[in-house]
Order: C-alpha cells, then structure tokens, then sequence
C-alpha cells in the first residue's frame, strides 16, 4: 500500500489548507485588483483629457475595464458557491469559469482592440502634447499601485501553492479567477511601462508618434494576454479533472484502505471550488454485501475527511473492469 504515511499525512494536511483558503485568497486578491484599478482609471482619465495622449487614453480604458472584469470574477466566485439544485445536482461551480472566460474575452476586445485601435487613429492624425509631465506623473504612481496590486494576487497565490513550484502551480490550478487576476495584473504592469516609456520618447524628441506606437504596443500586449488566458480557461469549460495534489491524495487515501486490492480507474472532474470522484475498486475476496457496502461507506467518509474539496464520491465496486 503506502510506506511513507507521514508524507500522505503532509498532502492531506495540504489539501485541508487549500480548500480554507483558496476561496479567502481568490476574493482578496480581487479586491485588491479592483481597488487599485478603479483608482488609477480615474487618474489616467484626467491625465488623458488634459494632455490629449492616446497612450493615456488606451491605458484608462483598459483600467475601467480591469475594475469590470474584477467585479465579473467576484460574481463568479460568489455564484459557485451556490448549493446544489434540481437543475445542476453537481452545483454551480463552473460558473466561475464561465465568468472568467467572459473578462478574458473583454479584455481582448474592450482593451486589446481598442488601444490598437486609438494607436492606429494617432498614428494617421497625429496630434500635438500638452503637458505630458501630468501622465508622466501619474504614469508612475499607477505603476506603484499595479505594483502592490499584483504583489498582493502573488502573495495570495503563494499561500495556495505552497512549496509547488509557481511555475507549476500555474499550469495545474483550478483557480480560475486567481489566474485571470494575475493575468490582468502582469498586462496592466506591461502597459503602464510601455506607456511610460513611449511618452517619454514623445516628450524628449516631440514627436506625437511615438504616443501612437505606445498604444499599439499597449494593444498587442493585452491581445496576447487575452489570447492566453481564454486557451487557459477553456479547459477548465469544457471539463478539467482536479488538482494534480488532489488525485494523489486520493490515490494515497485508497491505497491505504485494506478493503481495496485493486483500483481500475478514477476519474475527477472539478467544479469551480468542488471536485468530483467517481472510481472502480476490487475489493478482497470474502467480504459479504454488508461488510462490502460498509467497507465503500467507510472509504467515502474518509475521503471526504482527508480531502475537504472532495464534494461528491462514486464507488463502485466490481471484479473486473469491462
């Protein structure tokens, strides 16, 4: 079965702090996010009016955008969490999927496509600066704040993933929400600098082009990010299993059950915070229907003991697996 309890024991333990803390970890990481963007779409409006920069105004509606979508993924994370009904006996979990595919999508289409846009606009009627040390200024604070913003999504995640690699933990998760949060957050920290930085290229040589190309390359910046996060998401749409640190500690969990000599298959399927189990055992040769069926009673408890994400489990017992 298991030699090394003790580091079943540290999954388990694991998989109980993930499941208390990814919904808390998720919803202040968009609070952060929206916070921060609301602010600085306010300041970046200003500074667009008042020194006409398409850069400036690319960069304010995407922050108007960004504290949309926070509110969309909030909804999301707020609607999975709705218990089980006649019409979806697995509960509503998907749809934080569903809502993040949605921001995915506005970012392309509200941000990406039209900082292209407004670039391509300035670059064929190119426009003189005023002012340009006000969105300079500005500029820079935002930069502060998306810094902090997207600190608070990594130190969030971090508690998540714990001693898995970052890398790793990103391509595995099932947090939706927390991806797409730092997604915007890199996006918007990539745009605030290119803006910054084609600015100051307008305001040192006074040609207003380089305004234009800086909100193209704004544009492509979020184009890509979109693109990414939509790839990323649409697993998790269609049907995603669970976490890789899930299914090894219930692999661990029914490994350790003497009743079972033989596992054929385990399928899981996760729902926004929840996660589904449906497995085929052989159990040992003796057992009557009673001590059969309280064997299967007693492994689904402690699954659902060890492994608190573990919402729904399906046993099923049989001889062979045809």
């Amino acid at each position: 079965m298991i030699n090394d309890n003790g580091a079943f024991r540290l999954t388990g333990a694991r998989a109980l702090i993930m499941a208390a803390s990814s919904h808390e970890s998720t919803a202040r990481a968009i609070l952060y996010a929206f916070l921060a963007n609301f602010g600085i779409a306010l300041s970046k409006s200003w500074a667009a009016w008042l020194t006409g920069s398409g850069s400036m105004l690319a960069e304010a509606i995407h922050s108007y955008a960004d504290a949309g979508n926070q509110v969309l993924l909030y909804l999301g994370l707020r609607q999975s969490t709705r218990a089980p009904d006649k019409k979806h006996p697995l509960g509503y979990g998907k749809l934080s999927y569903f809502w993040s595919f949605i921001v995915a999508l506005l970012l392309f289409s509200v941000g990406g496509l039209f900082s292209m846009y407004e670039g391509f606009h300035k670059l064929s009627a190119p426009e003189p600066l005023n002012q340009i040390w006000v969105a300079l200024l500005v500029l820079g604070v935002a930069i502060v704040l998306e810094g902090f913003s997207t600190f608070g999504c990594v130190r969030e995640i971090n508690v998540l993933r714990g001693e898995r690699p970052f890398r790793d933990w990103l391509r595995h998760t099932r947090n939706s929400a927390l991806v797409v949060v730092l997604g915007e957050d890199i996006a918007a920290l990539l745009g605030l600098i290119l803006a910054f930085a084609f600015l100051s290229l307008a305001s040192i040589t006074g040609d207003p082009v380089y305004d234009a190309i800086g909100s193209m390359c704004i544009g492509v910046v979020l184009i890509v990010v979109s693109v990414f996060l939509s790839i990323r998401v649409r697993s998790l749409l269609v049907g995603q299993s669970a976490d890789p640190e899930i299914q090894e500690a219930i692999d661990a969990v029914i490994a350790e059950t003497d009743d079972v000599v033989e596992v054929f298959n385990t399928i899981t399927m996760q729902f926004g915070p929840d996660t589904m189990l449906a497995t085929k055992i052989r159990l040992r040769d003796g057992l009557s229907m009673h001590s059969g069926v309280a064997a299967i009673n007693a492994l689904e408890r402690r699954l659902k003991d060890e492994i608190p994400a573990l919402k729904w489990c399906f046993v099923e017992p049989d001889v062979t697996d045809r």
